[in-house]
Protein backbone atom coordinates (compact mmCIF):
# COMPACT_ATOMS: atom_id res chain seq x y z
CA UNK A 1 0.00 0.00 0.00
CA UNK A 2 1.47 3.54 -1.04
CA UNK A 3 1.15 5.76 1.85
CA UNK A 4 1.72 8.66 0.23
CA UNK A 5 4.61 9.54 2.11
CA UNK A 6 7.20 9.63 -0.85
CA UNK A 7 9.73 13.19 -0.33
CA UNK A 8 7.64 14.19 2.56
CA UNK A 9 9.82 15.31 4.76
CA UNK A 10 9.19 14.07 8.41
CA UNK A 11 10.58 15.12 11.88
CA UNK A 12 11.19 12.56 14.48
CA UNK A 13 12.01 13.62 18.02
CA UNK A 14 13.91 11.53 20.26
CA UNK A 15 14.50 9.07 17.03
CA UNK A 16 18.06 7.90 18.36
CA UNK A 17 16.54 4.94 20.21
CA UNK A 18 13.58 2.86 21.04
CA UNK A 19 9.96 3.72 19.74
CA UNK A 20 11.32 6.85 17.97
CA UNK A 21 14.56 4.76 16.15
CA UNK A 22 11.44 2.67 14.86
CA UNK A 23 9.30 5.44 13.75
CA UNK A 24 12.45 7.06 12.00
CA UNK A 25 12.93 3.79 10.03
CA UNK A 26 10.02 3.10 8.97
CA UNK A 27 9.19 6.70 7.70
CA UNK A 28 12.52 6.53 5.70
CA UNK A 29 11.32 3.33 4.15
CA UNK A 30 7.71 4.73 2.92
CA UNK A 31 10.30 7.17 1.29
CA UNK A 32 9.92 10.39 3.20
CA UNK A 33 13.43 12.02 4.09
CA UNK A 34 13.68 12.40 7.52
CA UNK A 35 15.27 14.41 10.28
CA UNK A 36 15.70 12.40 13.90
CA UNK A 37 16.68 14.75 17.24
CA UNK A 38 18.56 13.07 20.58
CA UNK A 39 20.86 14.36 22.59
CA UNK A 40 24.38 15.12 22.00
CA UNK A 41 26.08 11.35 22.05
CA UNK A 42 27.30 8.63 20.31
CA UNK A 43 23.62 7.09 19.53
CA UNK A 44 22.32 9.92 17.10
CA UNK A 45 25.12 9.52 14.83
CA UNK A 46 24.86 5.73 14.46
CA UNK A 47 21.07 6.02 14.37
CA UNK A 48 21.36 8.26 11.15
CA UNK A 49 23.90 5.30 9.71
CA UNK A 50 21.42 2.42 10.67
CA UNK A 51 19.07 4.34 9.38
CA UNK A 52 20.75 5.08 5.84
CA UNK A 53 21.81 1.57 5.66
CA UNK A 54 18.46 0.11 6.27
CA UNK A 55 16.48 1.98 4.16
CA UNK A 56 18.90 4.28 1.60
CA UNK A 57 16.63 6.94 2.54
CA UNK A 58 17.68 10.70 3.13
CA UNK A 59 18.37 11.20 7.13
CA UNK A 60 19.63 14.51 9.15
CA UNK A 61 20.65 14.19 12.29
CA UNK A 62 20.35 16.81 15.14
CA UNK A 63 21.77 17.27 18.33
CA UNK A 64 19.20 18.59 20.69
CA UNK A 65 17.84 17.48 24.27
CA UNK A 66 13.75 18.48 23.68
CA UNK A 67 13.32 19.08 27.46
CA UNK A 68 15.19 22.84 26.73
CA UNK A 69 12.97 24.80 24.93
CA UNK A 70 15.17 26.76 22.95
CA UNK A 71 17.06 23.41 21.83
CA UNK A 72 13.67 22.33 20.89
CA UNK A 73 12.71 24.63 18.89
CA UNK A 74 16.33 24.75 17.11
CA UNK A 75 15.35 21.08 15.91
CA UNK A 76 12.16 21.81 14.08
CA UNK A 77 14.31 25.10 12.72
CA UNK A 78 17.46 23.14 11.47
CA UNK A 79 15.43 20.78 10.07
CA UNK A 80 12.89 22.87 8.03
CA UNK A 81 16.19 25.05 6.92
CA UNK A 82 18.01 21.80 5.60
CA UNK A 83 15.25 20.35 3.75
CA UNK A 84 13.14 23.27 2.95
CA UNK A 85 9.48 22.48 3.99
CA UNK A 86 8.05 20.27 6.47
CA UNK A 87 4.83 17.73 6.55
CA UNK A 88 5.78 15.96 9.27
CA UNK A 89 6.46 16.00 13.32
CA UNK A 90 6.77 12.63 15.05
CA UNK A 91 6.12 14.28 19.28
CA UNK A 92 8.41 11.88 20.81
CA UNK A 93 10.66 12.44 24.50
CA UNK A 94 10.53 9.21 25.87
CA UNK A 95 9.54 8.85 29.54
CA UNK A 96 10.09 10.84 32.94
CA UNK A 97 11.55 7.67 35.98
CA UNK A 98 9.39 5.77 37.55
CA UNK A 99 9.06 7.16 41.14
CA UNK A 100 6.45 7.08 43.33
CA UNK A 101 4.13 10.12 44.17
CA UNK A 102 6.65 11.19 47.85
CA UNK A 103 9.96 10.37 45.52
CA UNK A 104 9.28 13.20 42.97
CA UNK A 105 10.03 16.61 43.71
CA UNK A 106 9.32 19.97 42.23
CA UNK A 107 12.59 19.91 40.04
CA UNK A 108 11.63 16.21 38.87
CA UNK A 109 8.14 17.50 38.65
CA UNK A 110 9.22 20.74 36.38
CA UNK A 111 11.40 18.18 34.44
CA UNK A 112 8.40 16.04 33.36
CA UNK A 113 6.39 19.18 32.16
CA UNK A 114 9.03 20.15 29.87
CA UNK A 115 9.82 16.35 29.01
CA UNK A 116 7.30 15.53 27.87
CA UNK A 117 4.39 18.36 27.51
CA UNK A 118 6.33 21.68 26.47
CA UNK A 119 8.48 20.22 23.83
CA UNK A 120 5.79 18.72 22.38
CA UNK A 121 3.97 22.52 22.67
CA UNK A 122 7.08 24.03 21.44
CA UNK A 123 8.09 21.68 18.56
CA UNK A 124 4.14 21.66 17.24
CA UNK A 125 4.25 25.62 16.91
CA UNK A 126 7.20 26.05 15.35
CA UNK A 127 6.21 23.23 12.95
CA UNK A 128 2.05 24.35 12.37
CA UNK A 129 2.98 27.91 10.23
CA UNK A 130 4.83 26.01 7.43
CA UNK A 131 1.90 22.96 7.36
CA UNK A 132 -0.85 26.37 7.53
CA UNK A 133 0.81 27.63 4.44
CA UNK A 134 1.16 23.83 2.35
CA UNK A 135 -2.82 23.41 3.44
CA UNK A 136 -1.12 20.06 4.70
CA UNK A 137 0.21 18.47 7.55
CA UNK A 138 0.52 15.64 10.28
CA UNK A 139 1.17 16.04 13.74
CA UNK A 140 1.77 12.53 16.21
CA UNK A 141 2.24 12.55 19.48
CA UNK A 142 3.84 9.75 21.23
CA UNK A 143 2.53 9.16 24.06
CA UNK A 144 1.10 5.78 26.64
CA UNK A 145 -1.63 3.31 27.68
CA UNK A 146 -1.00 5.10 30.72
CA UNK A 147 -3.22 8.06 29.27
CA UNK A 148 -6.32 6.04 28.66
CA UNK A 149 -5.86 3.78 31.80
CA UNK A 150 -2.76 5.03 34.57
CA UNK A 151 0.06 2.58 35.17
CA UNK A 152 0.89 2.14 38.80
CA UNK A 153 4.38 3.29 39.83
CA UNK A 154 4.49 6.00 36.78
CA UNK A 155 2.01 8.92 38.24
CA UNK A 156 4.47 11.67 36.82
CA UNK A 157 3.86 9.88 33.70
CA UNK A 158 0.45 9.57 33.89
CA UNK A 159 0.13 13.01 34.65
CA UNK A 160 1.59 14.66 31.99
CA UNK A 161 1.15 13.02 29.00
CA UNK A 162 -2.61 13.16 30.14
CA UNK A 163 -1.65 16.89 29.70
CA UNK A 164 -0.28 16.13 26.10
CA UNK A 165 -4.02 14.73 25.07
CA UNK A 166 -5.91 17.44 26.27
CA UNK A 167 -3.92 19.97 23.92
CA UNK A 168 -4.11 17.92 20.99
CA UNK A 169 -7.56 17.36 20.91
CA UNK A 170 -7.94 20.71 21.56
CA UNK A 171 -5.44 21.81 18.29
CA UNK A 172 -7.21 19.39 15.86
CA UNK A 173 -9.94 21.23 16.40
CA UNK A 174 -7.84 24.80 15.55
CA UNK A 175 -5.69 23.03 12.38
CA UNK A 176 -8.61 20.69 10.79
CA UNK A 177 -9.77 23.66 8.39
CA UNK A 178 -6.23 23.69 7.00
CA UNK A 179 -5.54 20.14 6.15
CA UNK A 180 -3.06 19.07 9.10
CA UNK A 181 -4.22 16.07 11.61
CA UNK A 182 -3.08 16.05 15.30
CA UNK A 183 -3.37 12.65 16.76
CA UNK A 184 -1.92 10.59 19.49
CA UNK A 185 -0.35 7.07 19.65
CA UNK A 186 -0.62 5.20 22.86
CA UNK A 187 1.62 2.15 22.72
CA UNK A 188 1.36 -0.42 25.73
CA UNK A 189 4.33 -2.58 27.26
CA UNK A 190 6.50 -2.81 24.16
CA UNK A 191 10.15 -4.13 24.31
CA UNK A 192 12.03 -1.42 24.14
CA UNK A 193 15.29 -0.04 26.79
CA UNK A 194 12.39 2.30 28.59
CA UNK A 195 10.38 -0.66 29.32
CA UNK A 196 13.75 -2.88 30.84
CA UNK A 197 14.70 0.18 32.82
CA UNK A 198 11.16 0.73 34.01
CA UNK A 199 10.78 -3.42 34.92
CA UNK A 200 13.97 -3.40 37.23
CA UNK A 201 13.13 -0.07 38.83
CA UNK A 202 9.62 -2.24 39.67
CA UNK A 203 11.49 -5.36 40.62
CA UNK A 204 13.69 -3.09 42.86
CA UNK A 205 11.20 -1.67 45.01
CA UNK A 206 9.32 -5.08 45.07
CA UNK A 207 12.03 -7.32 45.81
CA UNK A 208 11.57 -9.28 42.65
CA UNK A 209 13.54 -9.83 39.25
CA UNK A 210 12.61 -7.94 36.22
CA UNK A 211 11.68 -10.97 34.09
CA UNK A 212 8.79 -11.35 36.50
CA UNK A 213 7.59 -8.00 36.46
CA UNK A 214 7.81 -8.66 32.76
CA UNK A 215 5.66 -11.92 32.94
CA UNK A 216 3.19 -10.59 35.28
CA UNK A 217 2.49 -7.70 32.46
CA UNK A 218 2.66 -10.50 29.64
CA UNK A 219 -0.11 -12.67 31.78
CA UNK A 220 -2.27 -9.39 31.85
CA UNK A 221 -2.21 -8.63 27.75
CA UNK A 222 -4.99 -10.89 25.88
CA UNK A 223 -2.40 -11.25 23.08
CA UNK A 224 -0.01 -12.93 25.82
CA UNK A 225 3.50 -10.85 24.83
CA UNK A 226 4.73 -7.24 24.54
CA UNK A 227 4.69 -5.01 21.55
CA UNK A 228 7.19 -4.76 19.04
CA UNK A 229 8.86 -1.44 18.11
CA UNK A 230 8.01 -1.91 14.64
CA UNK A 231 4.59 -2.59 14.99
CA UNK A 232 4.15 1.06 16.54
CA UNK A 233 5.81 2.27 13.76
CA UNK A 234 3.72 0.96 11.14
CA UNK A 235 0.55 2.72 13.22
CA UNK A 236 2.49 5.99 13.26
CA UNK A 237 3.21 6.00 9.18
CA UNK A 238 -0.38 5.51 9.04
CA UNK A 239 -1.22 8.26 10.86
CA UNK A 240 1.22 10.65 8.78
CA UNK A 241 -0.36 9.08 5.67
CA UNK A 242 -2.22 10.90 3.12
CA UNK A 243 -4.53 7.70 3.58
CA UNK A 244 -5.55 9.13 7.09
CA UNK A 245 -6.55 12.34 6.40
CA UNK A 246 -9.90 12.00 7.74
CA UNK A 247 -8.64 10.94 11.11
CA UNK A 248 -7.84 13.62 13.65
CA UNK A 249 -7.56 14.16 17.59
CA UNK A 250 -7.56 10.46 18.07
CA UNK A 251 -5.61 8.80 20.38
CA UNK A 252 -5.60 5.49 19.44
CA UNK A 253 -3.86 2.53 21.47
CA UNK A 254 -1.31 -0.21 20.64
CA UNK A 255 -1.33 -2.40 23.41
CA UNK A 256 -2.57 -5.95 22.68
CA UNK A 257 -6.05 -5.52 24.16
CA UNK A 258 -4.08 -4.92 27.52
CA UNK A 259 -6.40 -1.30 28.03
CA UNK A 260 -9.72 -2.49 29.23
CA UNK A 261 -12.57 0.33 28.41
CA UNK A 262 -14.56 0.83 25.49
CA UNK A 263 -13.82 4.04 24.11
Amino acid sequence: MDLGLKNKVALVAGGSTGLGLSVAKRLSKEGARVAICALDDPSLPQAKEEIIKETGGQVIAIAADVSDAEQAKRFVRSAIKHYGTLDVLVNNAGGPPSKEFFDIDDKLWEYGFHLNLLSTIIMTREAVPVMKAKRWGRIVNMTSISVKQPIDGLILSNTIRAGVIGFAKSLSNELAQFNITVNNVCPGYTMTERVRNVSEAIAAREGTTPEAIVKRWESEIPMGRLGKPEELAGLVAFLASEIAGYITGAAIQIDGGWYKGVM
